[in-house]
């Protein structure tokens, strides 16, 4: 039985607190949170120990691993912390708003052999993890471009700072919203080589972004665009999506279906021929034990047990290292964003387009 600990008690650490504690091969031995009611509610009712010192909690219970789902700012030091106690780490995403403190706590967790995972969450949903197989077996040949979109309402109207809105402590939608396709392009792809013509845009908050538009370069000559807005209102809820055109066809995803078009379907796996293929999101995705707003949230939660019973992360999709990825990304895009865009000024024109305008329109001098 493992011994686990739930830290942060918002909508995603209550969602995994409940996903963990249905889990038969776990015991929550606690929970940490700074909301005393909260707390009061679940001892009431679970008997479960409860802390509001995260120090305290490690010192005082017998753990095996957490589950770290606070706001985003306080990551890096729980992390450590309780690596440094030599326990398992599942964190929520994004890992950490500072990359060198994310490879720090990355070098701890391998020096140690510990399990650590990050909740990318869309690396469980069936239809993108066929996208991922589809690719590896090269059914639409060289890949030349890539679009990673997530649309959603969080941000619809100028309101109240929350933690989630501020730069220093959540990362706006750059980091709560963009994380999600980005993190699939490195699934897919790894780490891309640079960025250009990023935008980080205010709608409706004071703080930070609310939406996000860039392009990344890839190995091998691949490009992608990255659009990304938390204040689009014809969404019901987040919608993550992507497409992938290469010599041989295209593929779309997103959570419901995987479409697919296949010039020629000799490399494809069985069951794809040529022209287009659907596959539903009902026959790619596995049966779990315990379902809360989404089987691939459960699934997570269940590979990180499988991973610490087996005491081997060699294969984990979700680590410290592949998030530290997407961390780094959008490092380059906020830098890029700073930048601003190339301008000219005045009647200043460059080179190319001076030797343009020195032609006629038949092409003549």
């Amino acid at each position: 039985m493992i011994r686990l600990a739930v830290v942060g008690l918002g909508k995603m650490g209550l969602s995994h607190h409940s996903m963990i504690n249905a889990h038969p091969r776990v015991q929550v031995a606690a929970v940490c949170d700074a909301t005393g009611y909260v707390l009061d509610v679940l001892n009431k009712y679970t008997g479960v120990k409860t802390y509001t010192d995260f120090d305290t909690m490690l010192a005082e219970v017998e753990l095996d691993a957490v589950i770290i789902a606070t706001p985003s700012s306080m990551h890096g030091k729980m992390v450590r912390a309780a690596l440094e106690k030599n326990l398992h780490v599942f964190c929520e995403k994004p890992f950490v708003l500072d990359n060198e403190e994310g490879e720090q706590v990355t070098r701890l967790a391998n020096a140690k052999g510990l399990v650590n995972q990050v909740g990318y969450h869309c690396r469980f949903v069936g239809a993108f993890q066929e996208v991922k197989r589809l690719l590896d077996a090269h059914a639409i040949g060289d890949v030349t471009h890539m679009l990673a979109e997530a649309y959603g309402p969080v941000v619809l109207k100028p309101k109240g700072s929350t933690w989630r809105t501020q730069r220093s402590e959540g990362g706006g939608c750059l980091y709560d919203y963009a994380a999600h396709p980005l993190n699939l392009l490195t699934w897919y792809f790894g780490a891309p080589r640079g960025v250009g013509g990023s935008v980080l845009n205010k709608i409706f908050s004071a703080d930070t972004d609310d939406e996000v538009f860039s392009t990344l370069y890839f190995e091998g000559g691949k490009s992608a665009q990255l659009s990304v807005n938390w204040s689009d209102e014809s969404y019901r809820k987040m919608s993550t999506k992507v497409t992938i055109w290469g010599k041989n066809g295209r593929i779309y995803a997103d959570r419901q279906e995987v479409q697919v078009y296949l010039r020629d379907a000799a490399g494809a796996p069985a069951g794809y021929q040529a022209g287009w293929n659907v596959r539903y999101t009902t026959e790619l995705t596995e049966p779990v034990d315990f379902y809360l707003r989404g089987e691939e949230y459960t699934a997570q939660l269940d590979y990180f047990v499988r991973c610490i019973e087996a005491r081997d992360g060699a294969d984990n999709v979700n680590s410290f290292e592949s998030a530290l990825q997407t961390d780094r990304a959008i490092s380059m895009m906020i830098a890029d964003a700073e930048k601003g865009p190339s301008v000219f000024a005045g009647d200043a024109l460059p080179e190319v387009q001076k030797r343009k305008k020195s032609f006629s329109f038949f092409g003549g001098r």
